[in-house]
């Protein structure tokens, strides 16, 4: 009987361990498939050839050349994913020949009008978006939404809330003028704040009363284990409850829940570079990798909705000013507009080395991050005091 339970233990640990780079690797290789695709798309409609579409970086696992003449593949380092155009000097279109070949048929990226260029570069983002916009409705639809009614069922004692004077049965209608339809908009506006102020109206027994509160920070451990300060009024809710919605109303909804995503998201990246909020909620590979094994051990639904949250994540990023990143390939386009003429060779050569140090220095720092919470750091300062 021991035996048993301990093979039993054995087993369960085994398959909690493969769960996080195998959970990694499928939730990762979704949202690069659907931000390749995106450029992939777009360069065959612009007639480009496209020489290779690849998961991953590095030595290549297994693949297959299409009627096309693309080779599509899996590699051994899934850490992203590229498309290897014609003319390509290398895997990020930094820089290579603008001449078709004539005896091939091939036709190079670099020698397409500016305006496809930047159209096939913008796809990848814009893939990302969709995606996410298609992945929520189709939750909303099949599962449901969670809907809050944005009712307040309990006030903590000496909390923001308790001192501003709201009651439970209060009823919020908005927060700083905008309108709120749910207890979700409501933690959104207080959460995207990051602490500042904020005012309220609130129907109480359908008198509309405007409160004025500041939100308190307290440390939160989210599902993964991981703790973050996040601005609290010190509210809970009356009750929730899932709704399934019509094809529109599910679209509709997904594509607020996106934009107010990535509103967010924008934000918290201002307040990053200004200096007032910390760098601390960054997550790198490591991160991403814990989460996604976290993920796949608990339903369908929420792999689609985690795949949905790191797509609309990973078109962000891409879309920010940076060289090397799809964004500062689109930034050297409008320049190029502006201009009648492409940026100097040496000048994109410099963009693109900055771009490098600034692209390494966000996953250092997010990899630190993640060491932090797991507690590494702790671990390895613990062996030499």
């Amino acid at each position: 009987m021991h035996f048993k339970r301990d093979l039993t233990l054995q087993m369960d640990q085994l398959i909690q361990s493969l769960s996080y780079p195998i959970g990694f690797a499928v939730v990762l290789g979704i949202v690069v498939f659907v931000h390749e695709y995106g450029h992939y798309w777009v360069a065959r409609r612009c007639g480009v050839t496209v020489e290779t579409f690849s998961i991953g970086f590095g030595p290549e696992i297994f693949g297959w050349t299409a009627k096309s003449g693309t080779r599509w593949k899996v590699s051994l380092l899934p850490l992203g994913g590229y498309v290897k155009m014609y003319g390509d000097a290398d895997a990020t279109s930094a820089g290579g020949s603008a001449a078709d070949d004539p005896a091939t048929g091939k036709v190079s990226f670099h020698g397409r009008p500016v305006k496809a260029r930047a159209a096939i570069v913008a796809a990848g983002p814009v893939f990302n978006f969709i995606y996410a916009i298609v992945a929520l409705a189709a939750l909303y639809m099949i599962w449901g939404q969670q809907t809050t009614p944005a009712v307040i069922g309990n006030v903590l004692e000496n909390s923001p809330a308790a001192a501003a004077g709201l009651e439970p049965g209060d009823r919020v209608t908005g927060v700083d003028g905008r309108p709120v339809a749910r207890f979700e908009d409501l933690q959104t506006a207080v959460v995207a704040g990051n602490g500042k102020p904020v005012t309220l109206e609130v129907d109480r027994d359908g008198r509309v009363i405007s409160m004025s509160l500041t939100p308190e920070m307290v440390s939160v451990d989210d599902r993964f284990g991981n703790t973050h300060q996040m601005p609290r009024i010190g509210i809970s809710a009356s009750g929730t409850e899932w709704v399934r919605q019509g094809p529109v109303e599910a679209v509709t909804g997904a594509v607020r829940e996106t934009v107010s995503i990535v509103a967010m998201t924008f934000g918290a990246v201002g307040e990053m570079i200004a200096g007032t909020r910390g760098t601390e909620e960054l997550a790198g590979v490591i991160g991403i990798a814990q989460m996604s094994g976290e993920v796949v051990r608990m339903s369908v639904a929420t792999v689609i909705w985690f795949t949905a949250m790191l797509s609309i994540n990973l078109g962000l990023i891409n879309l920010l000013p940076v060289p090397l990143l799809d964004g500062g390939h689109l930034a050297f386009y409008a320049a190029e507009a502006a201009r009648g003429r492409p940026l100097s060779q040496r000048a994109q050569e410099y963009g693109f080395r900055f771009g490098l140090v600034l692209v390494l220095t966000l996953m250092i720092v997010a990899t630190w991050n993640d060491l932090v919470r797991l507690r590494v750091v702790d671990y390895l300062a613990g062996l030499f005091t």
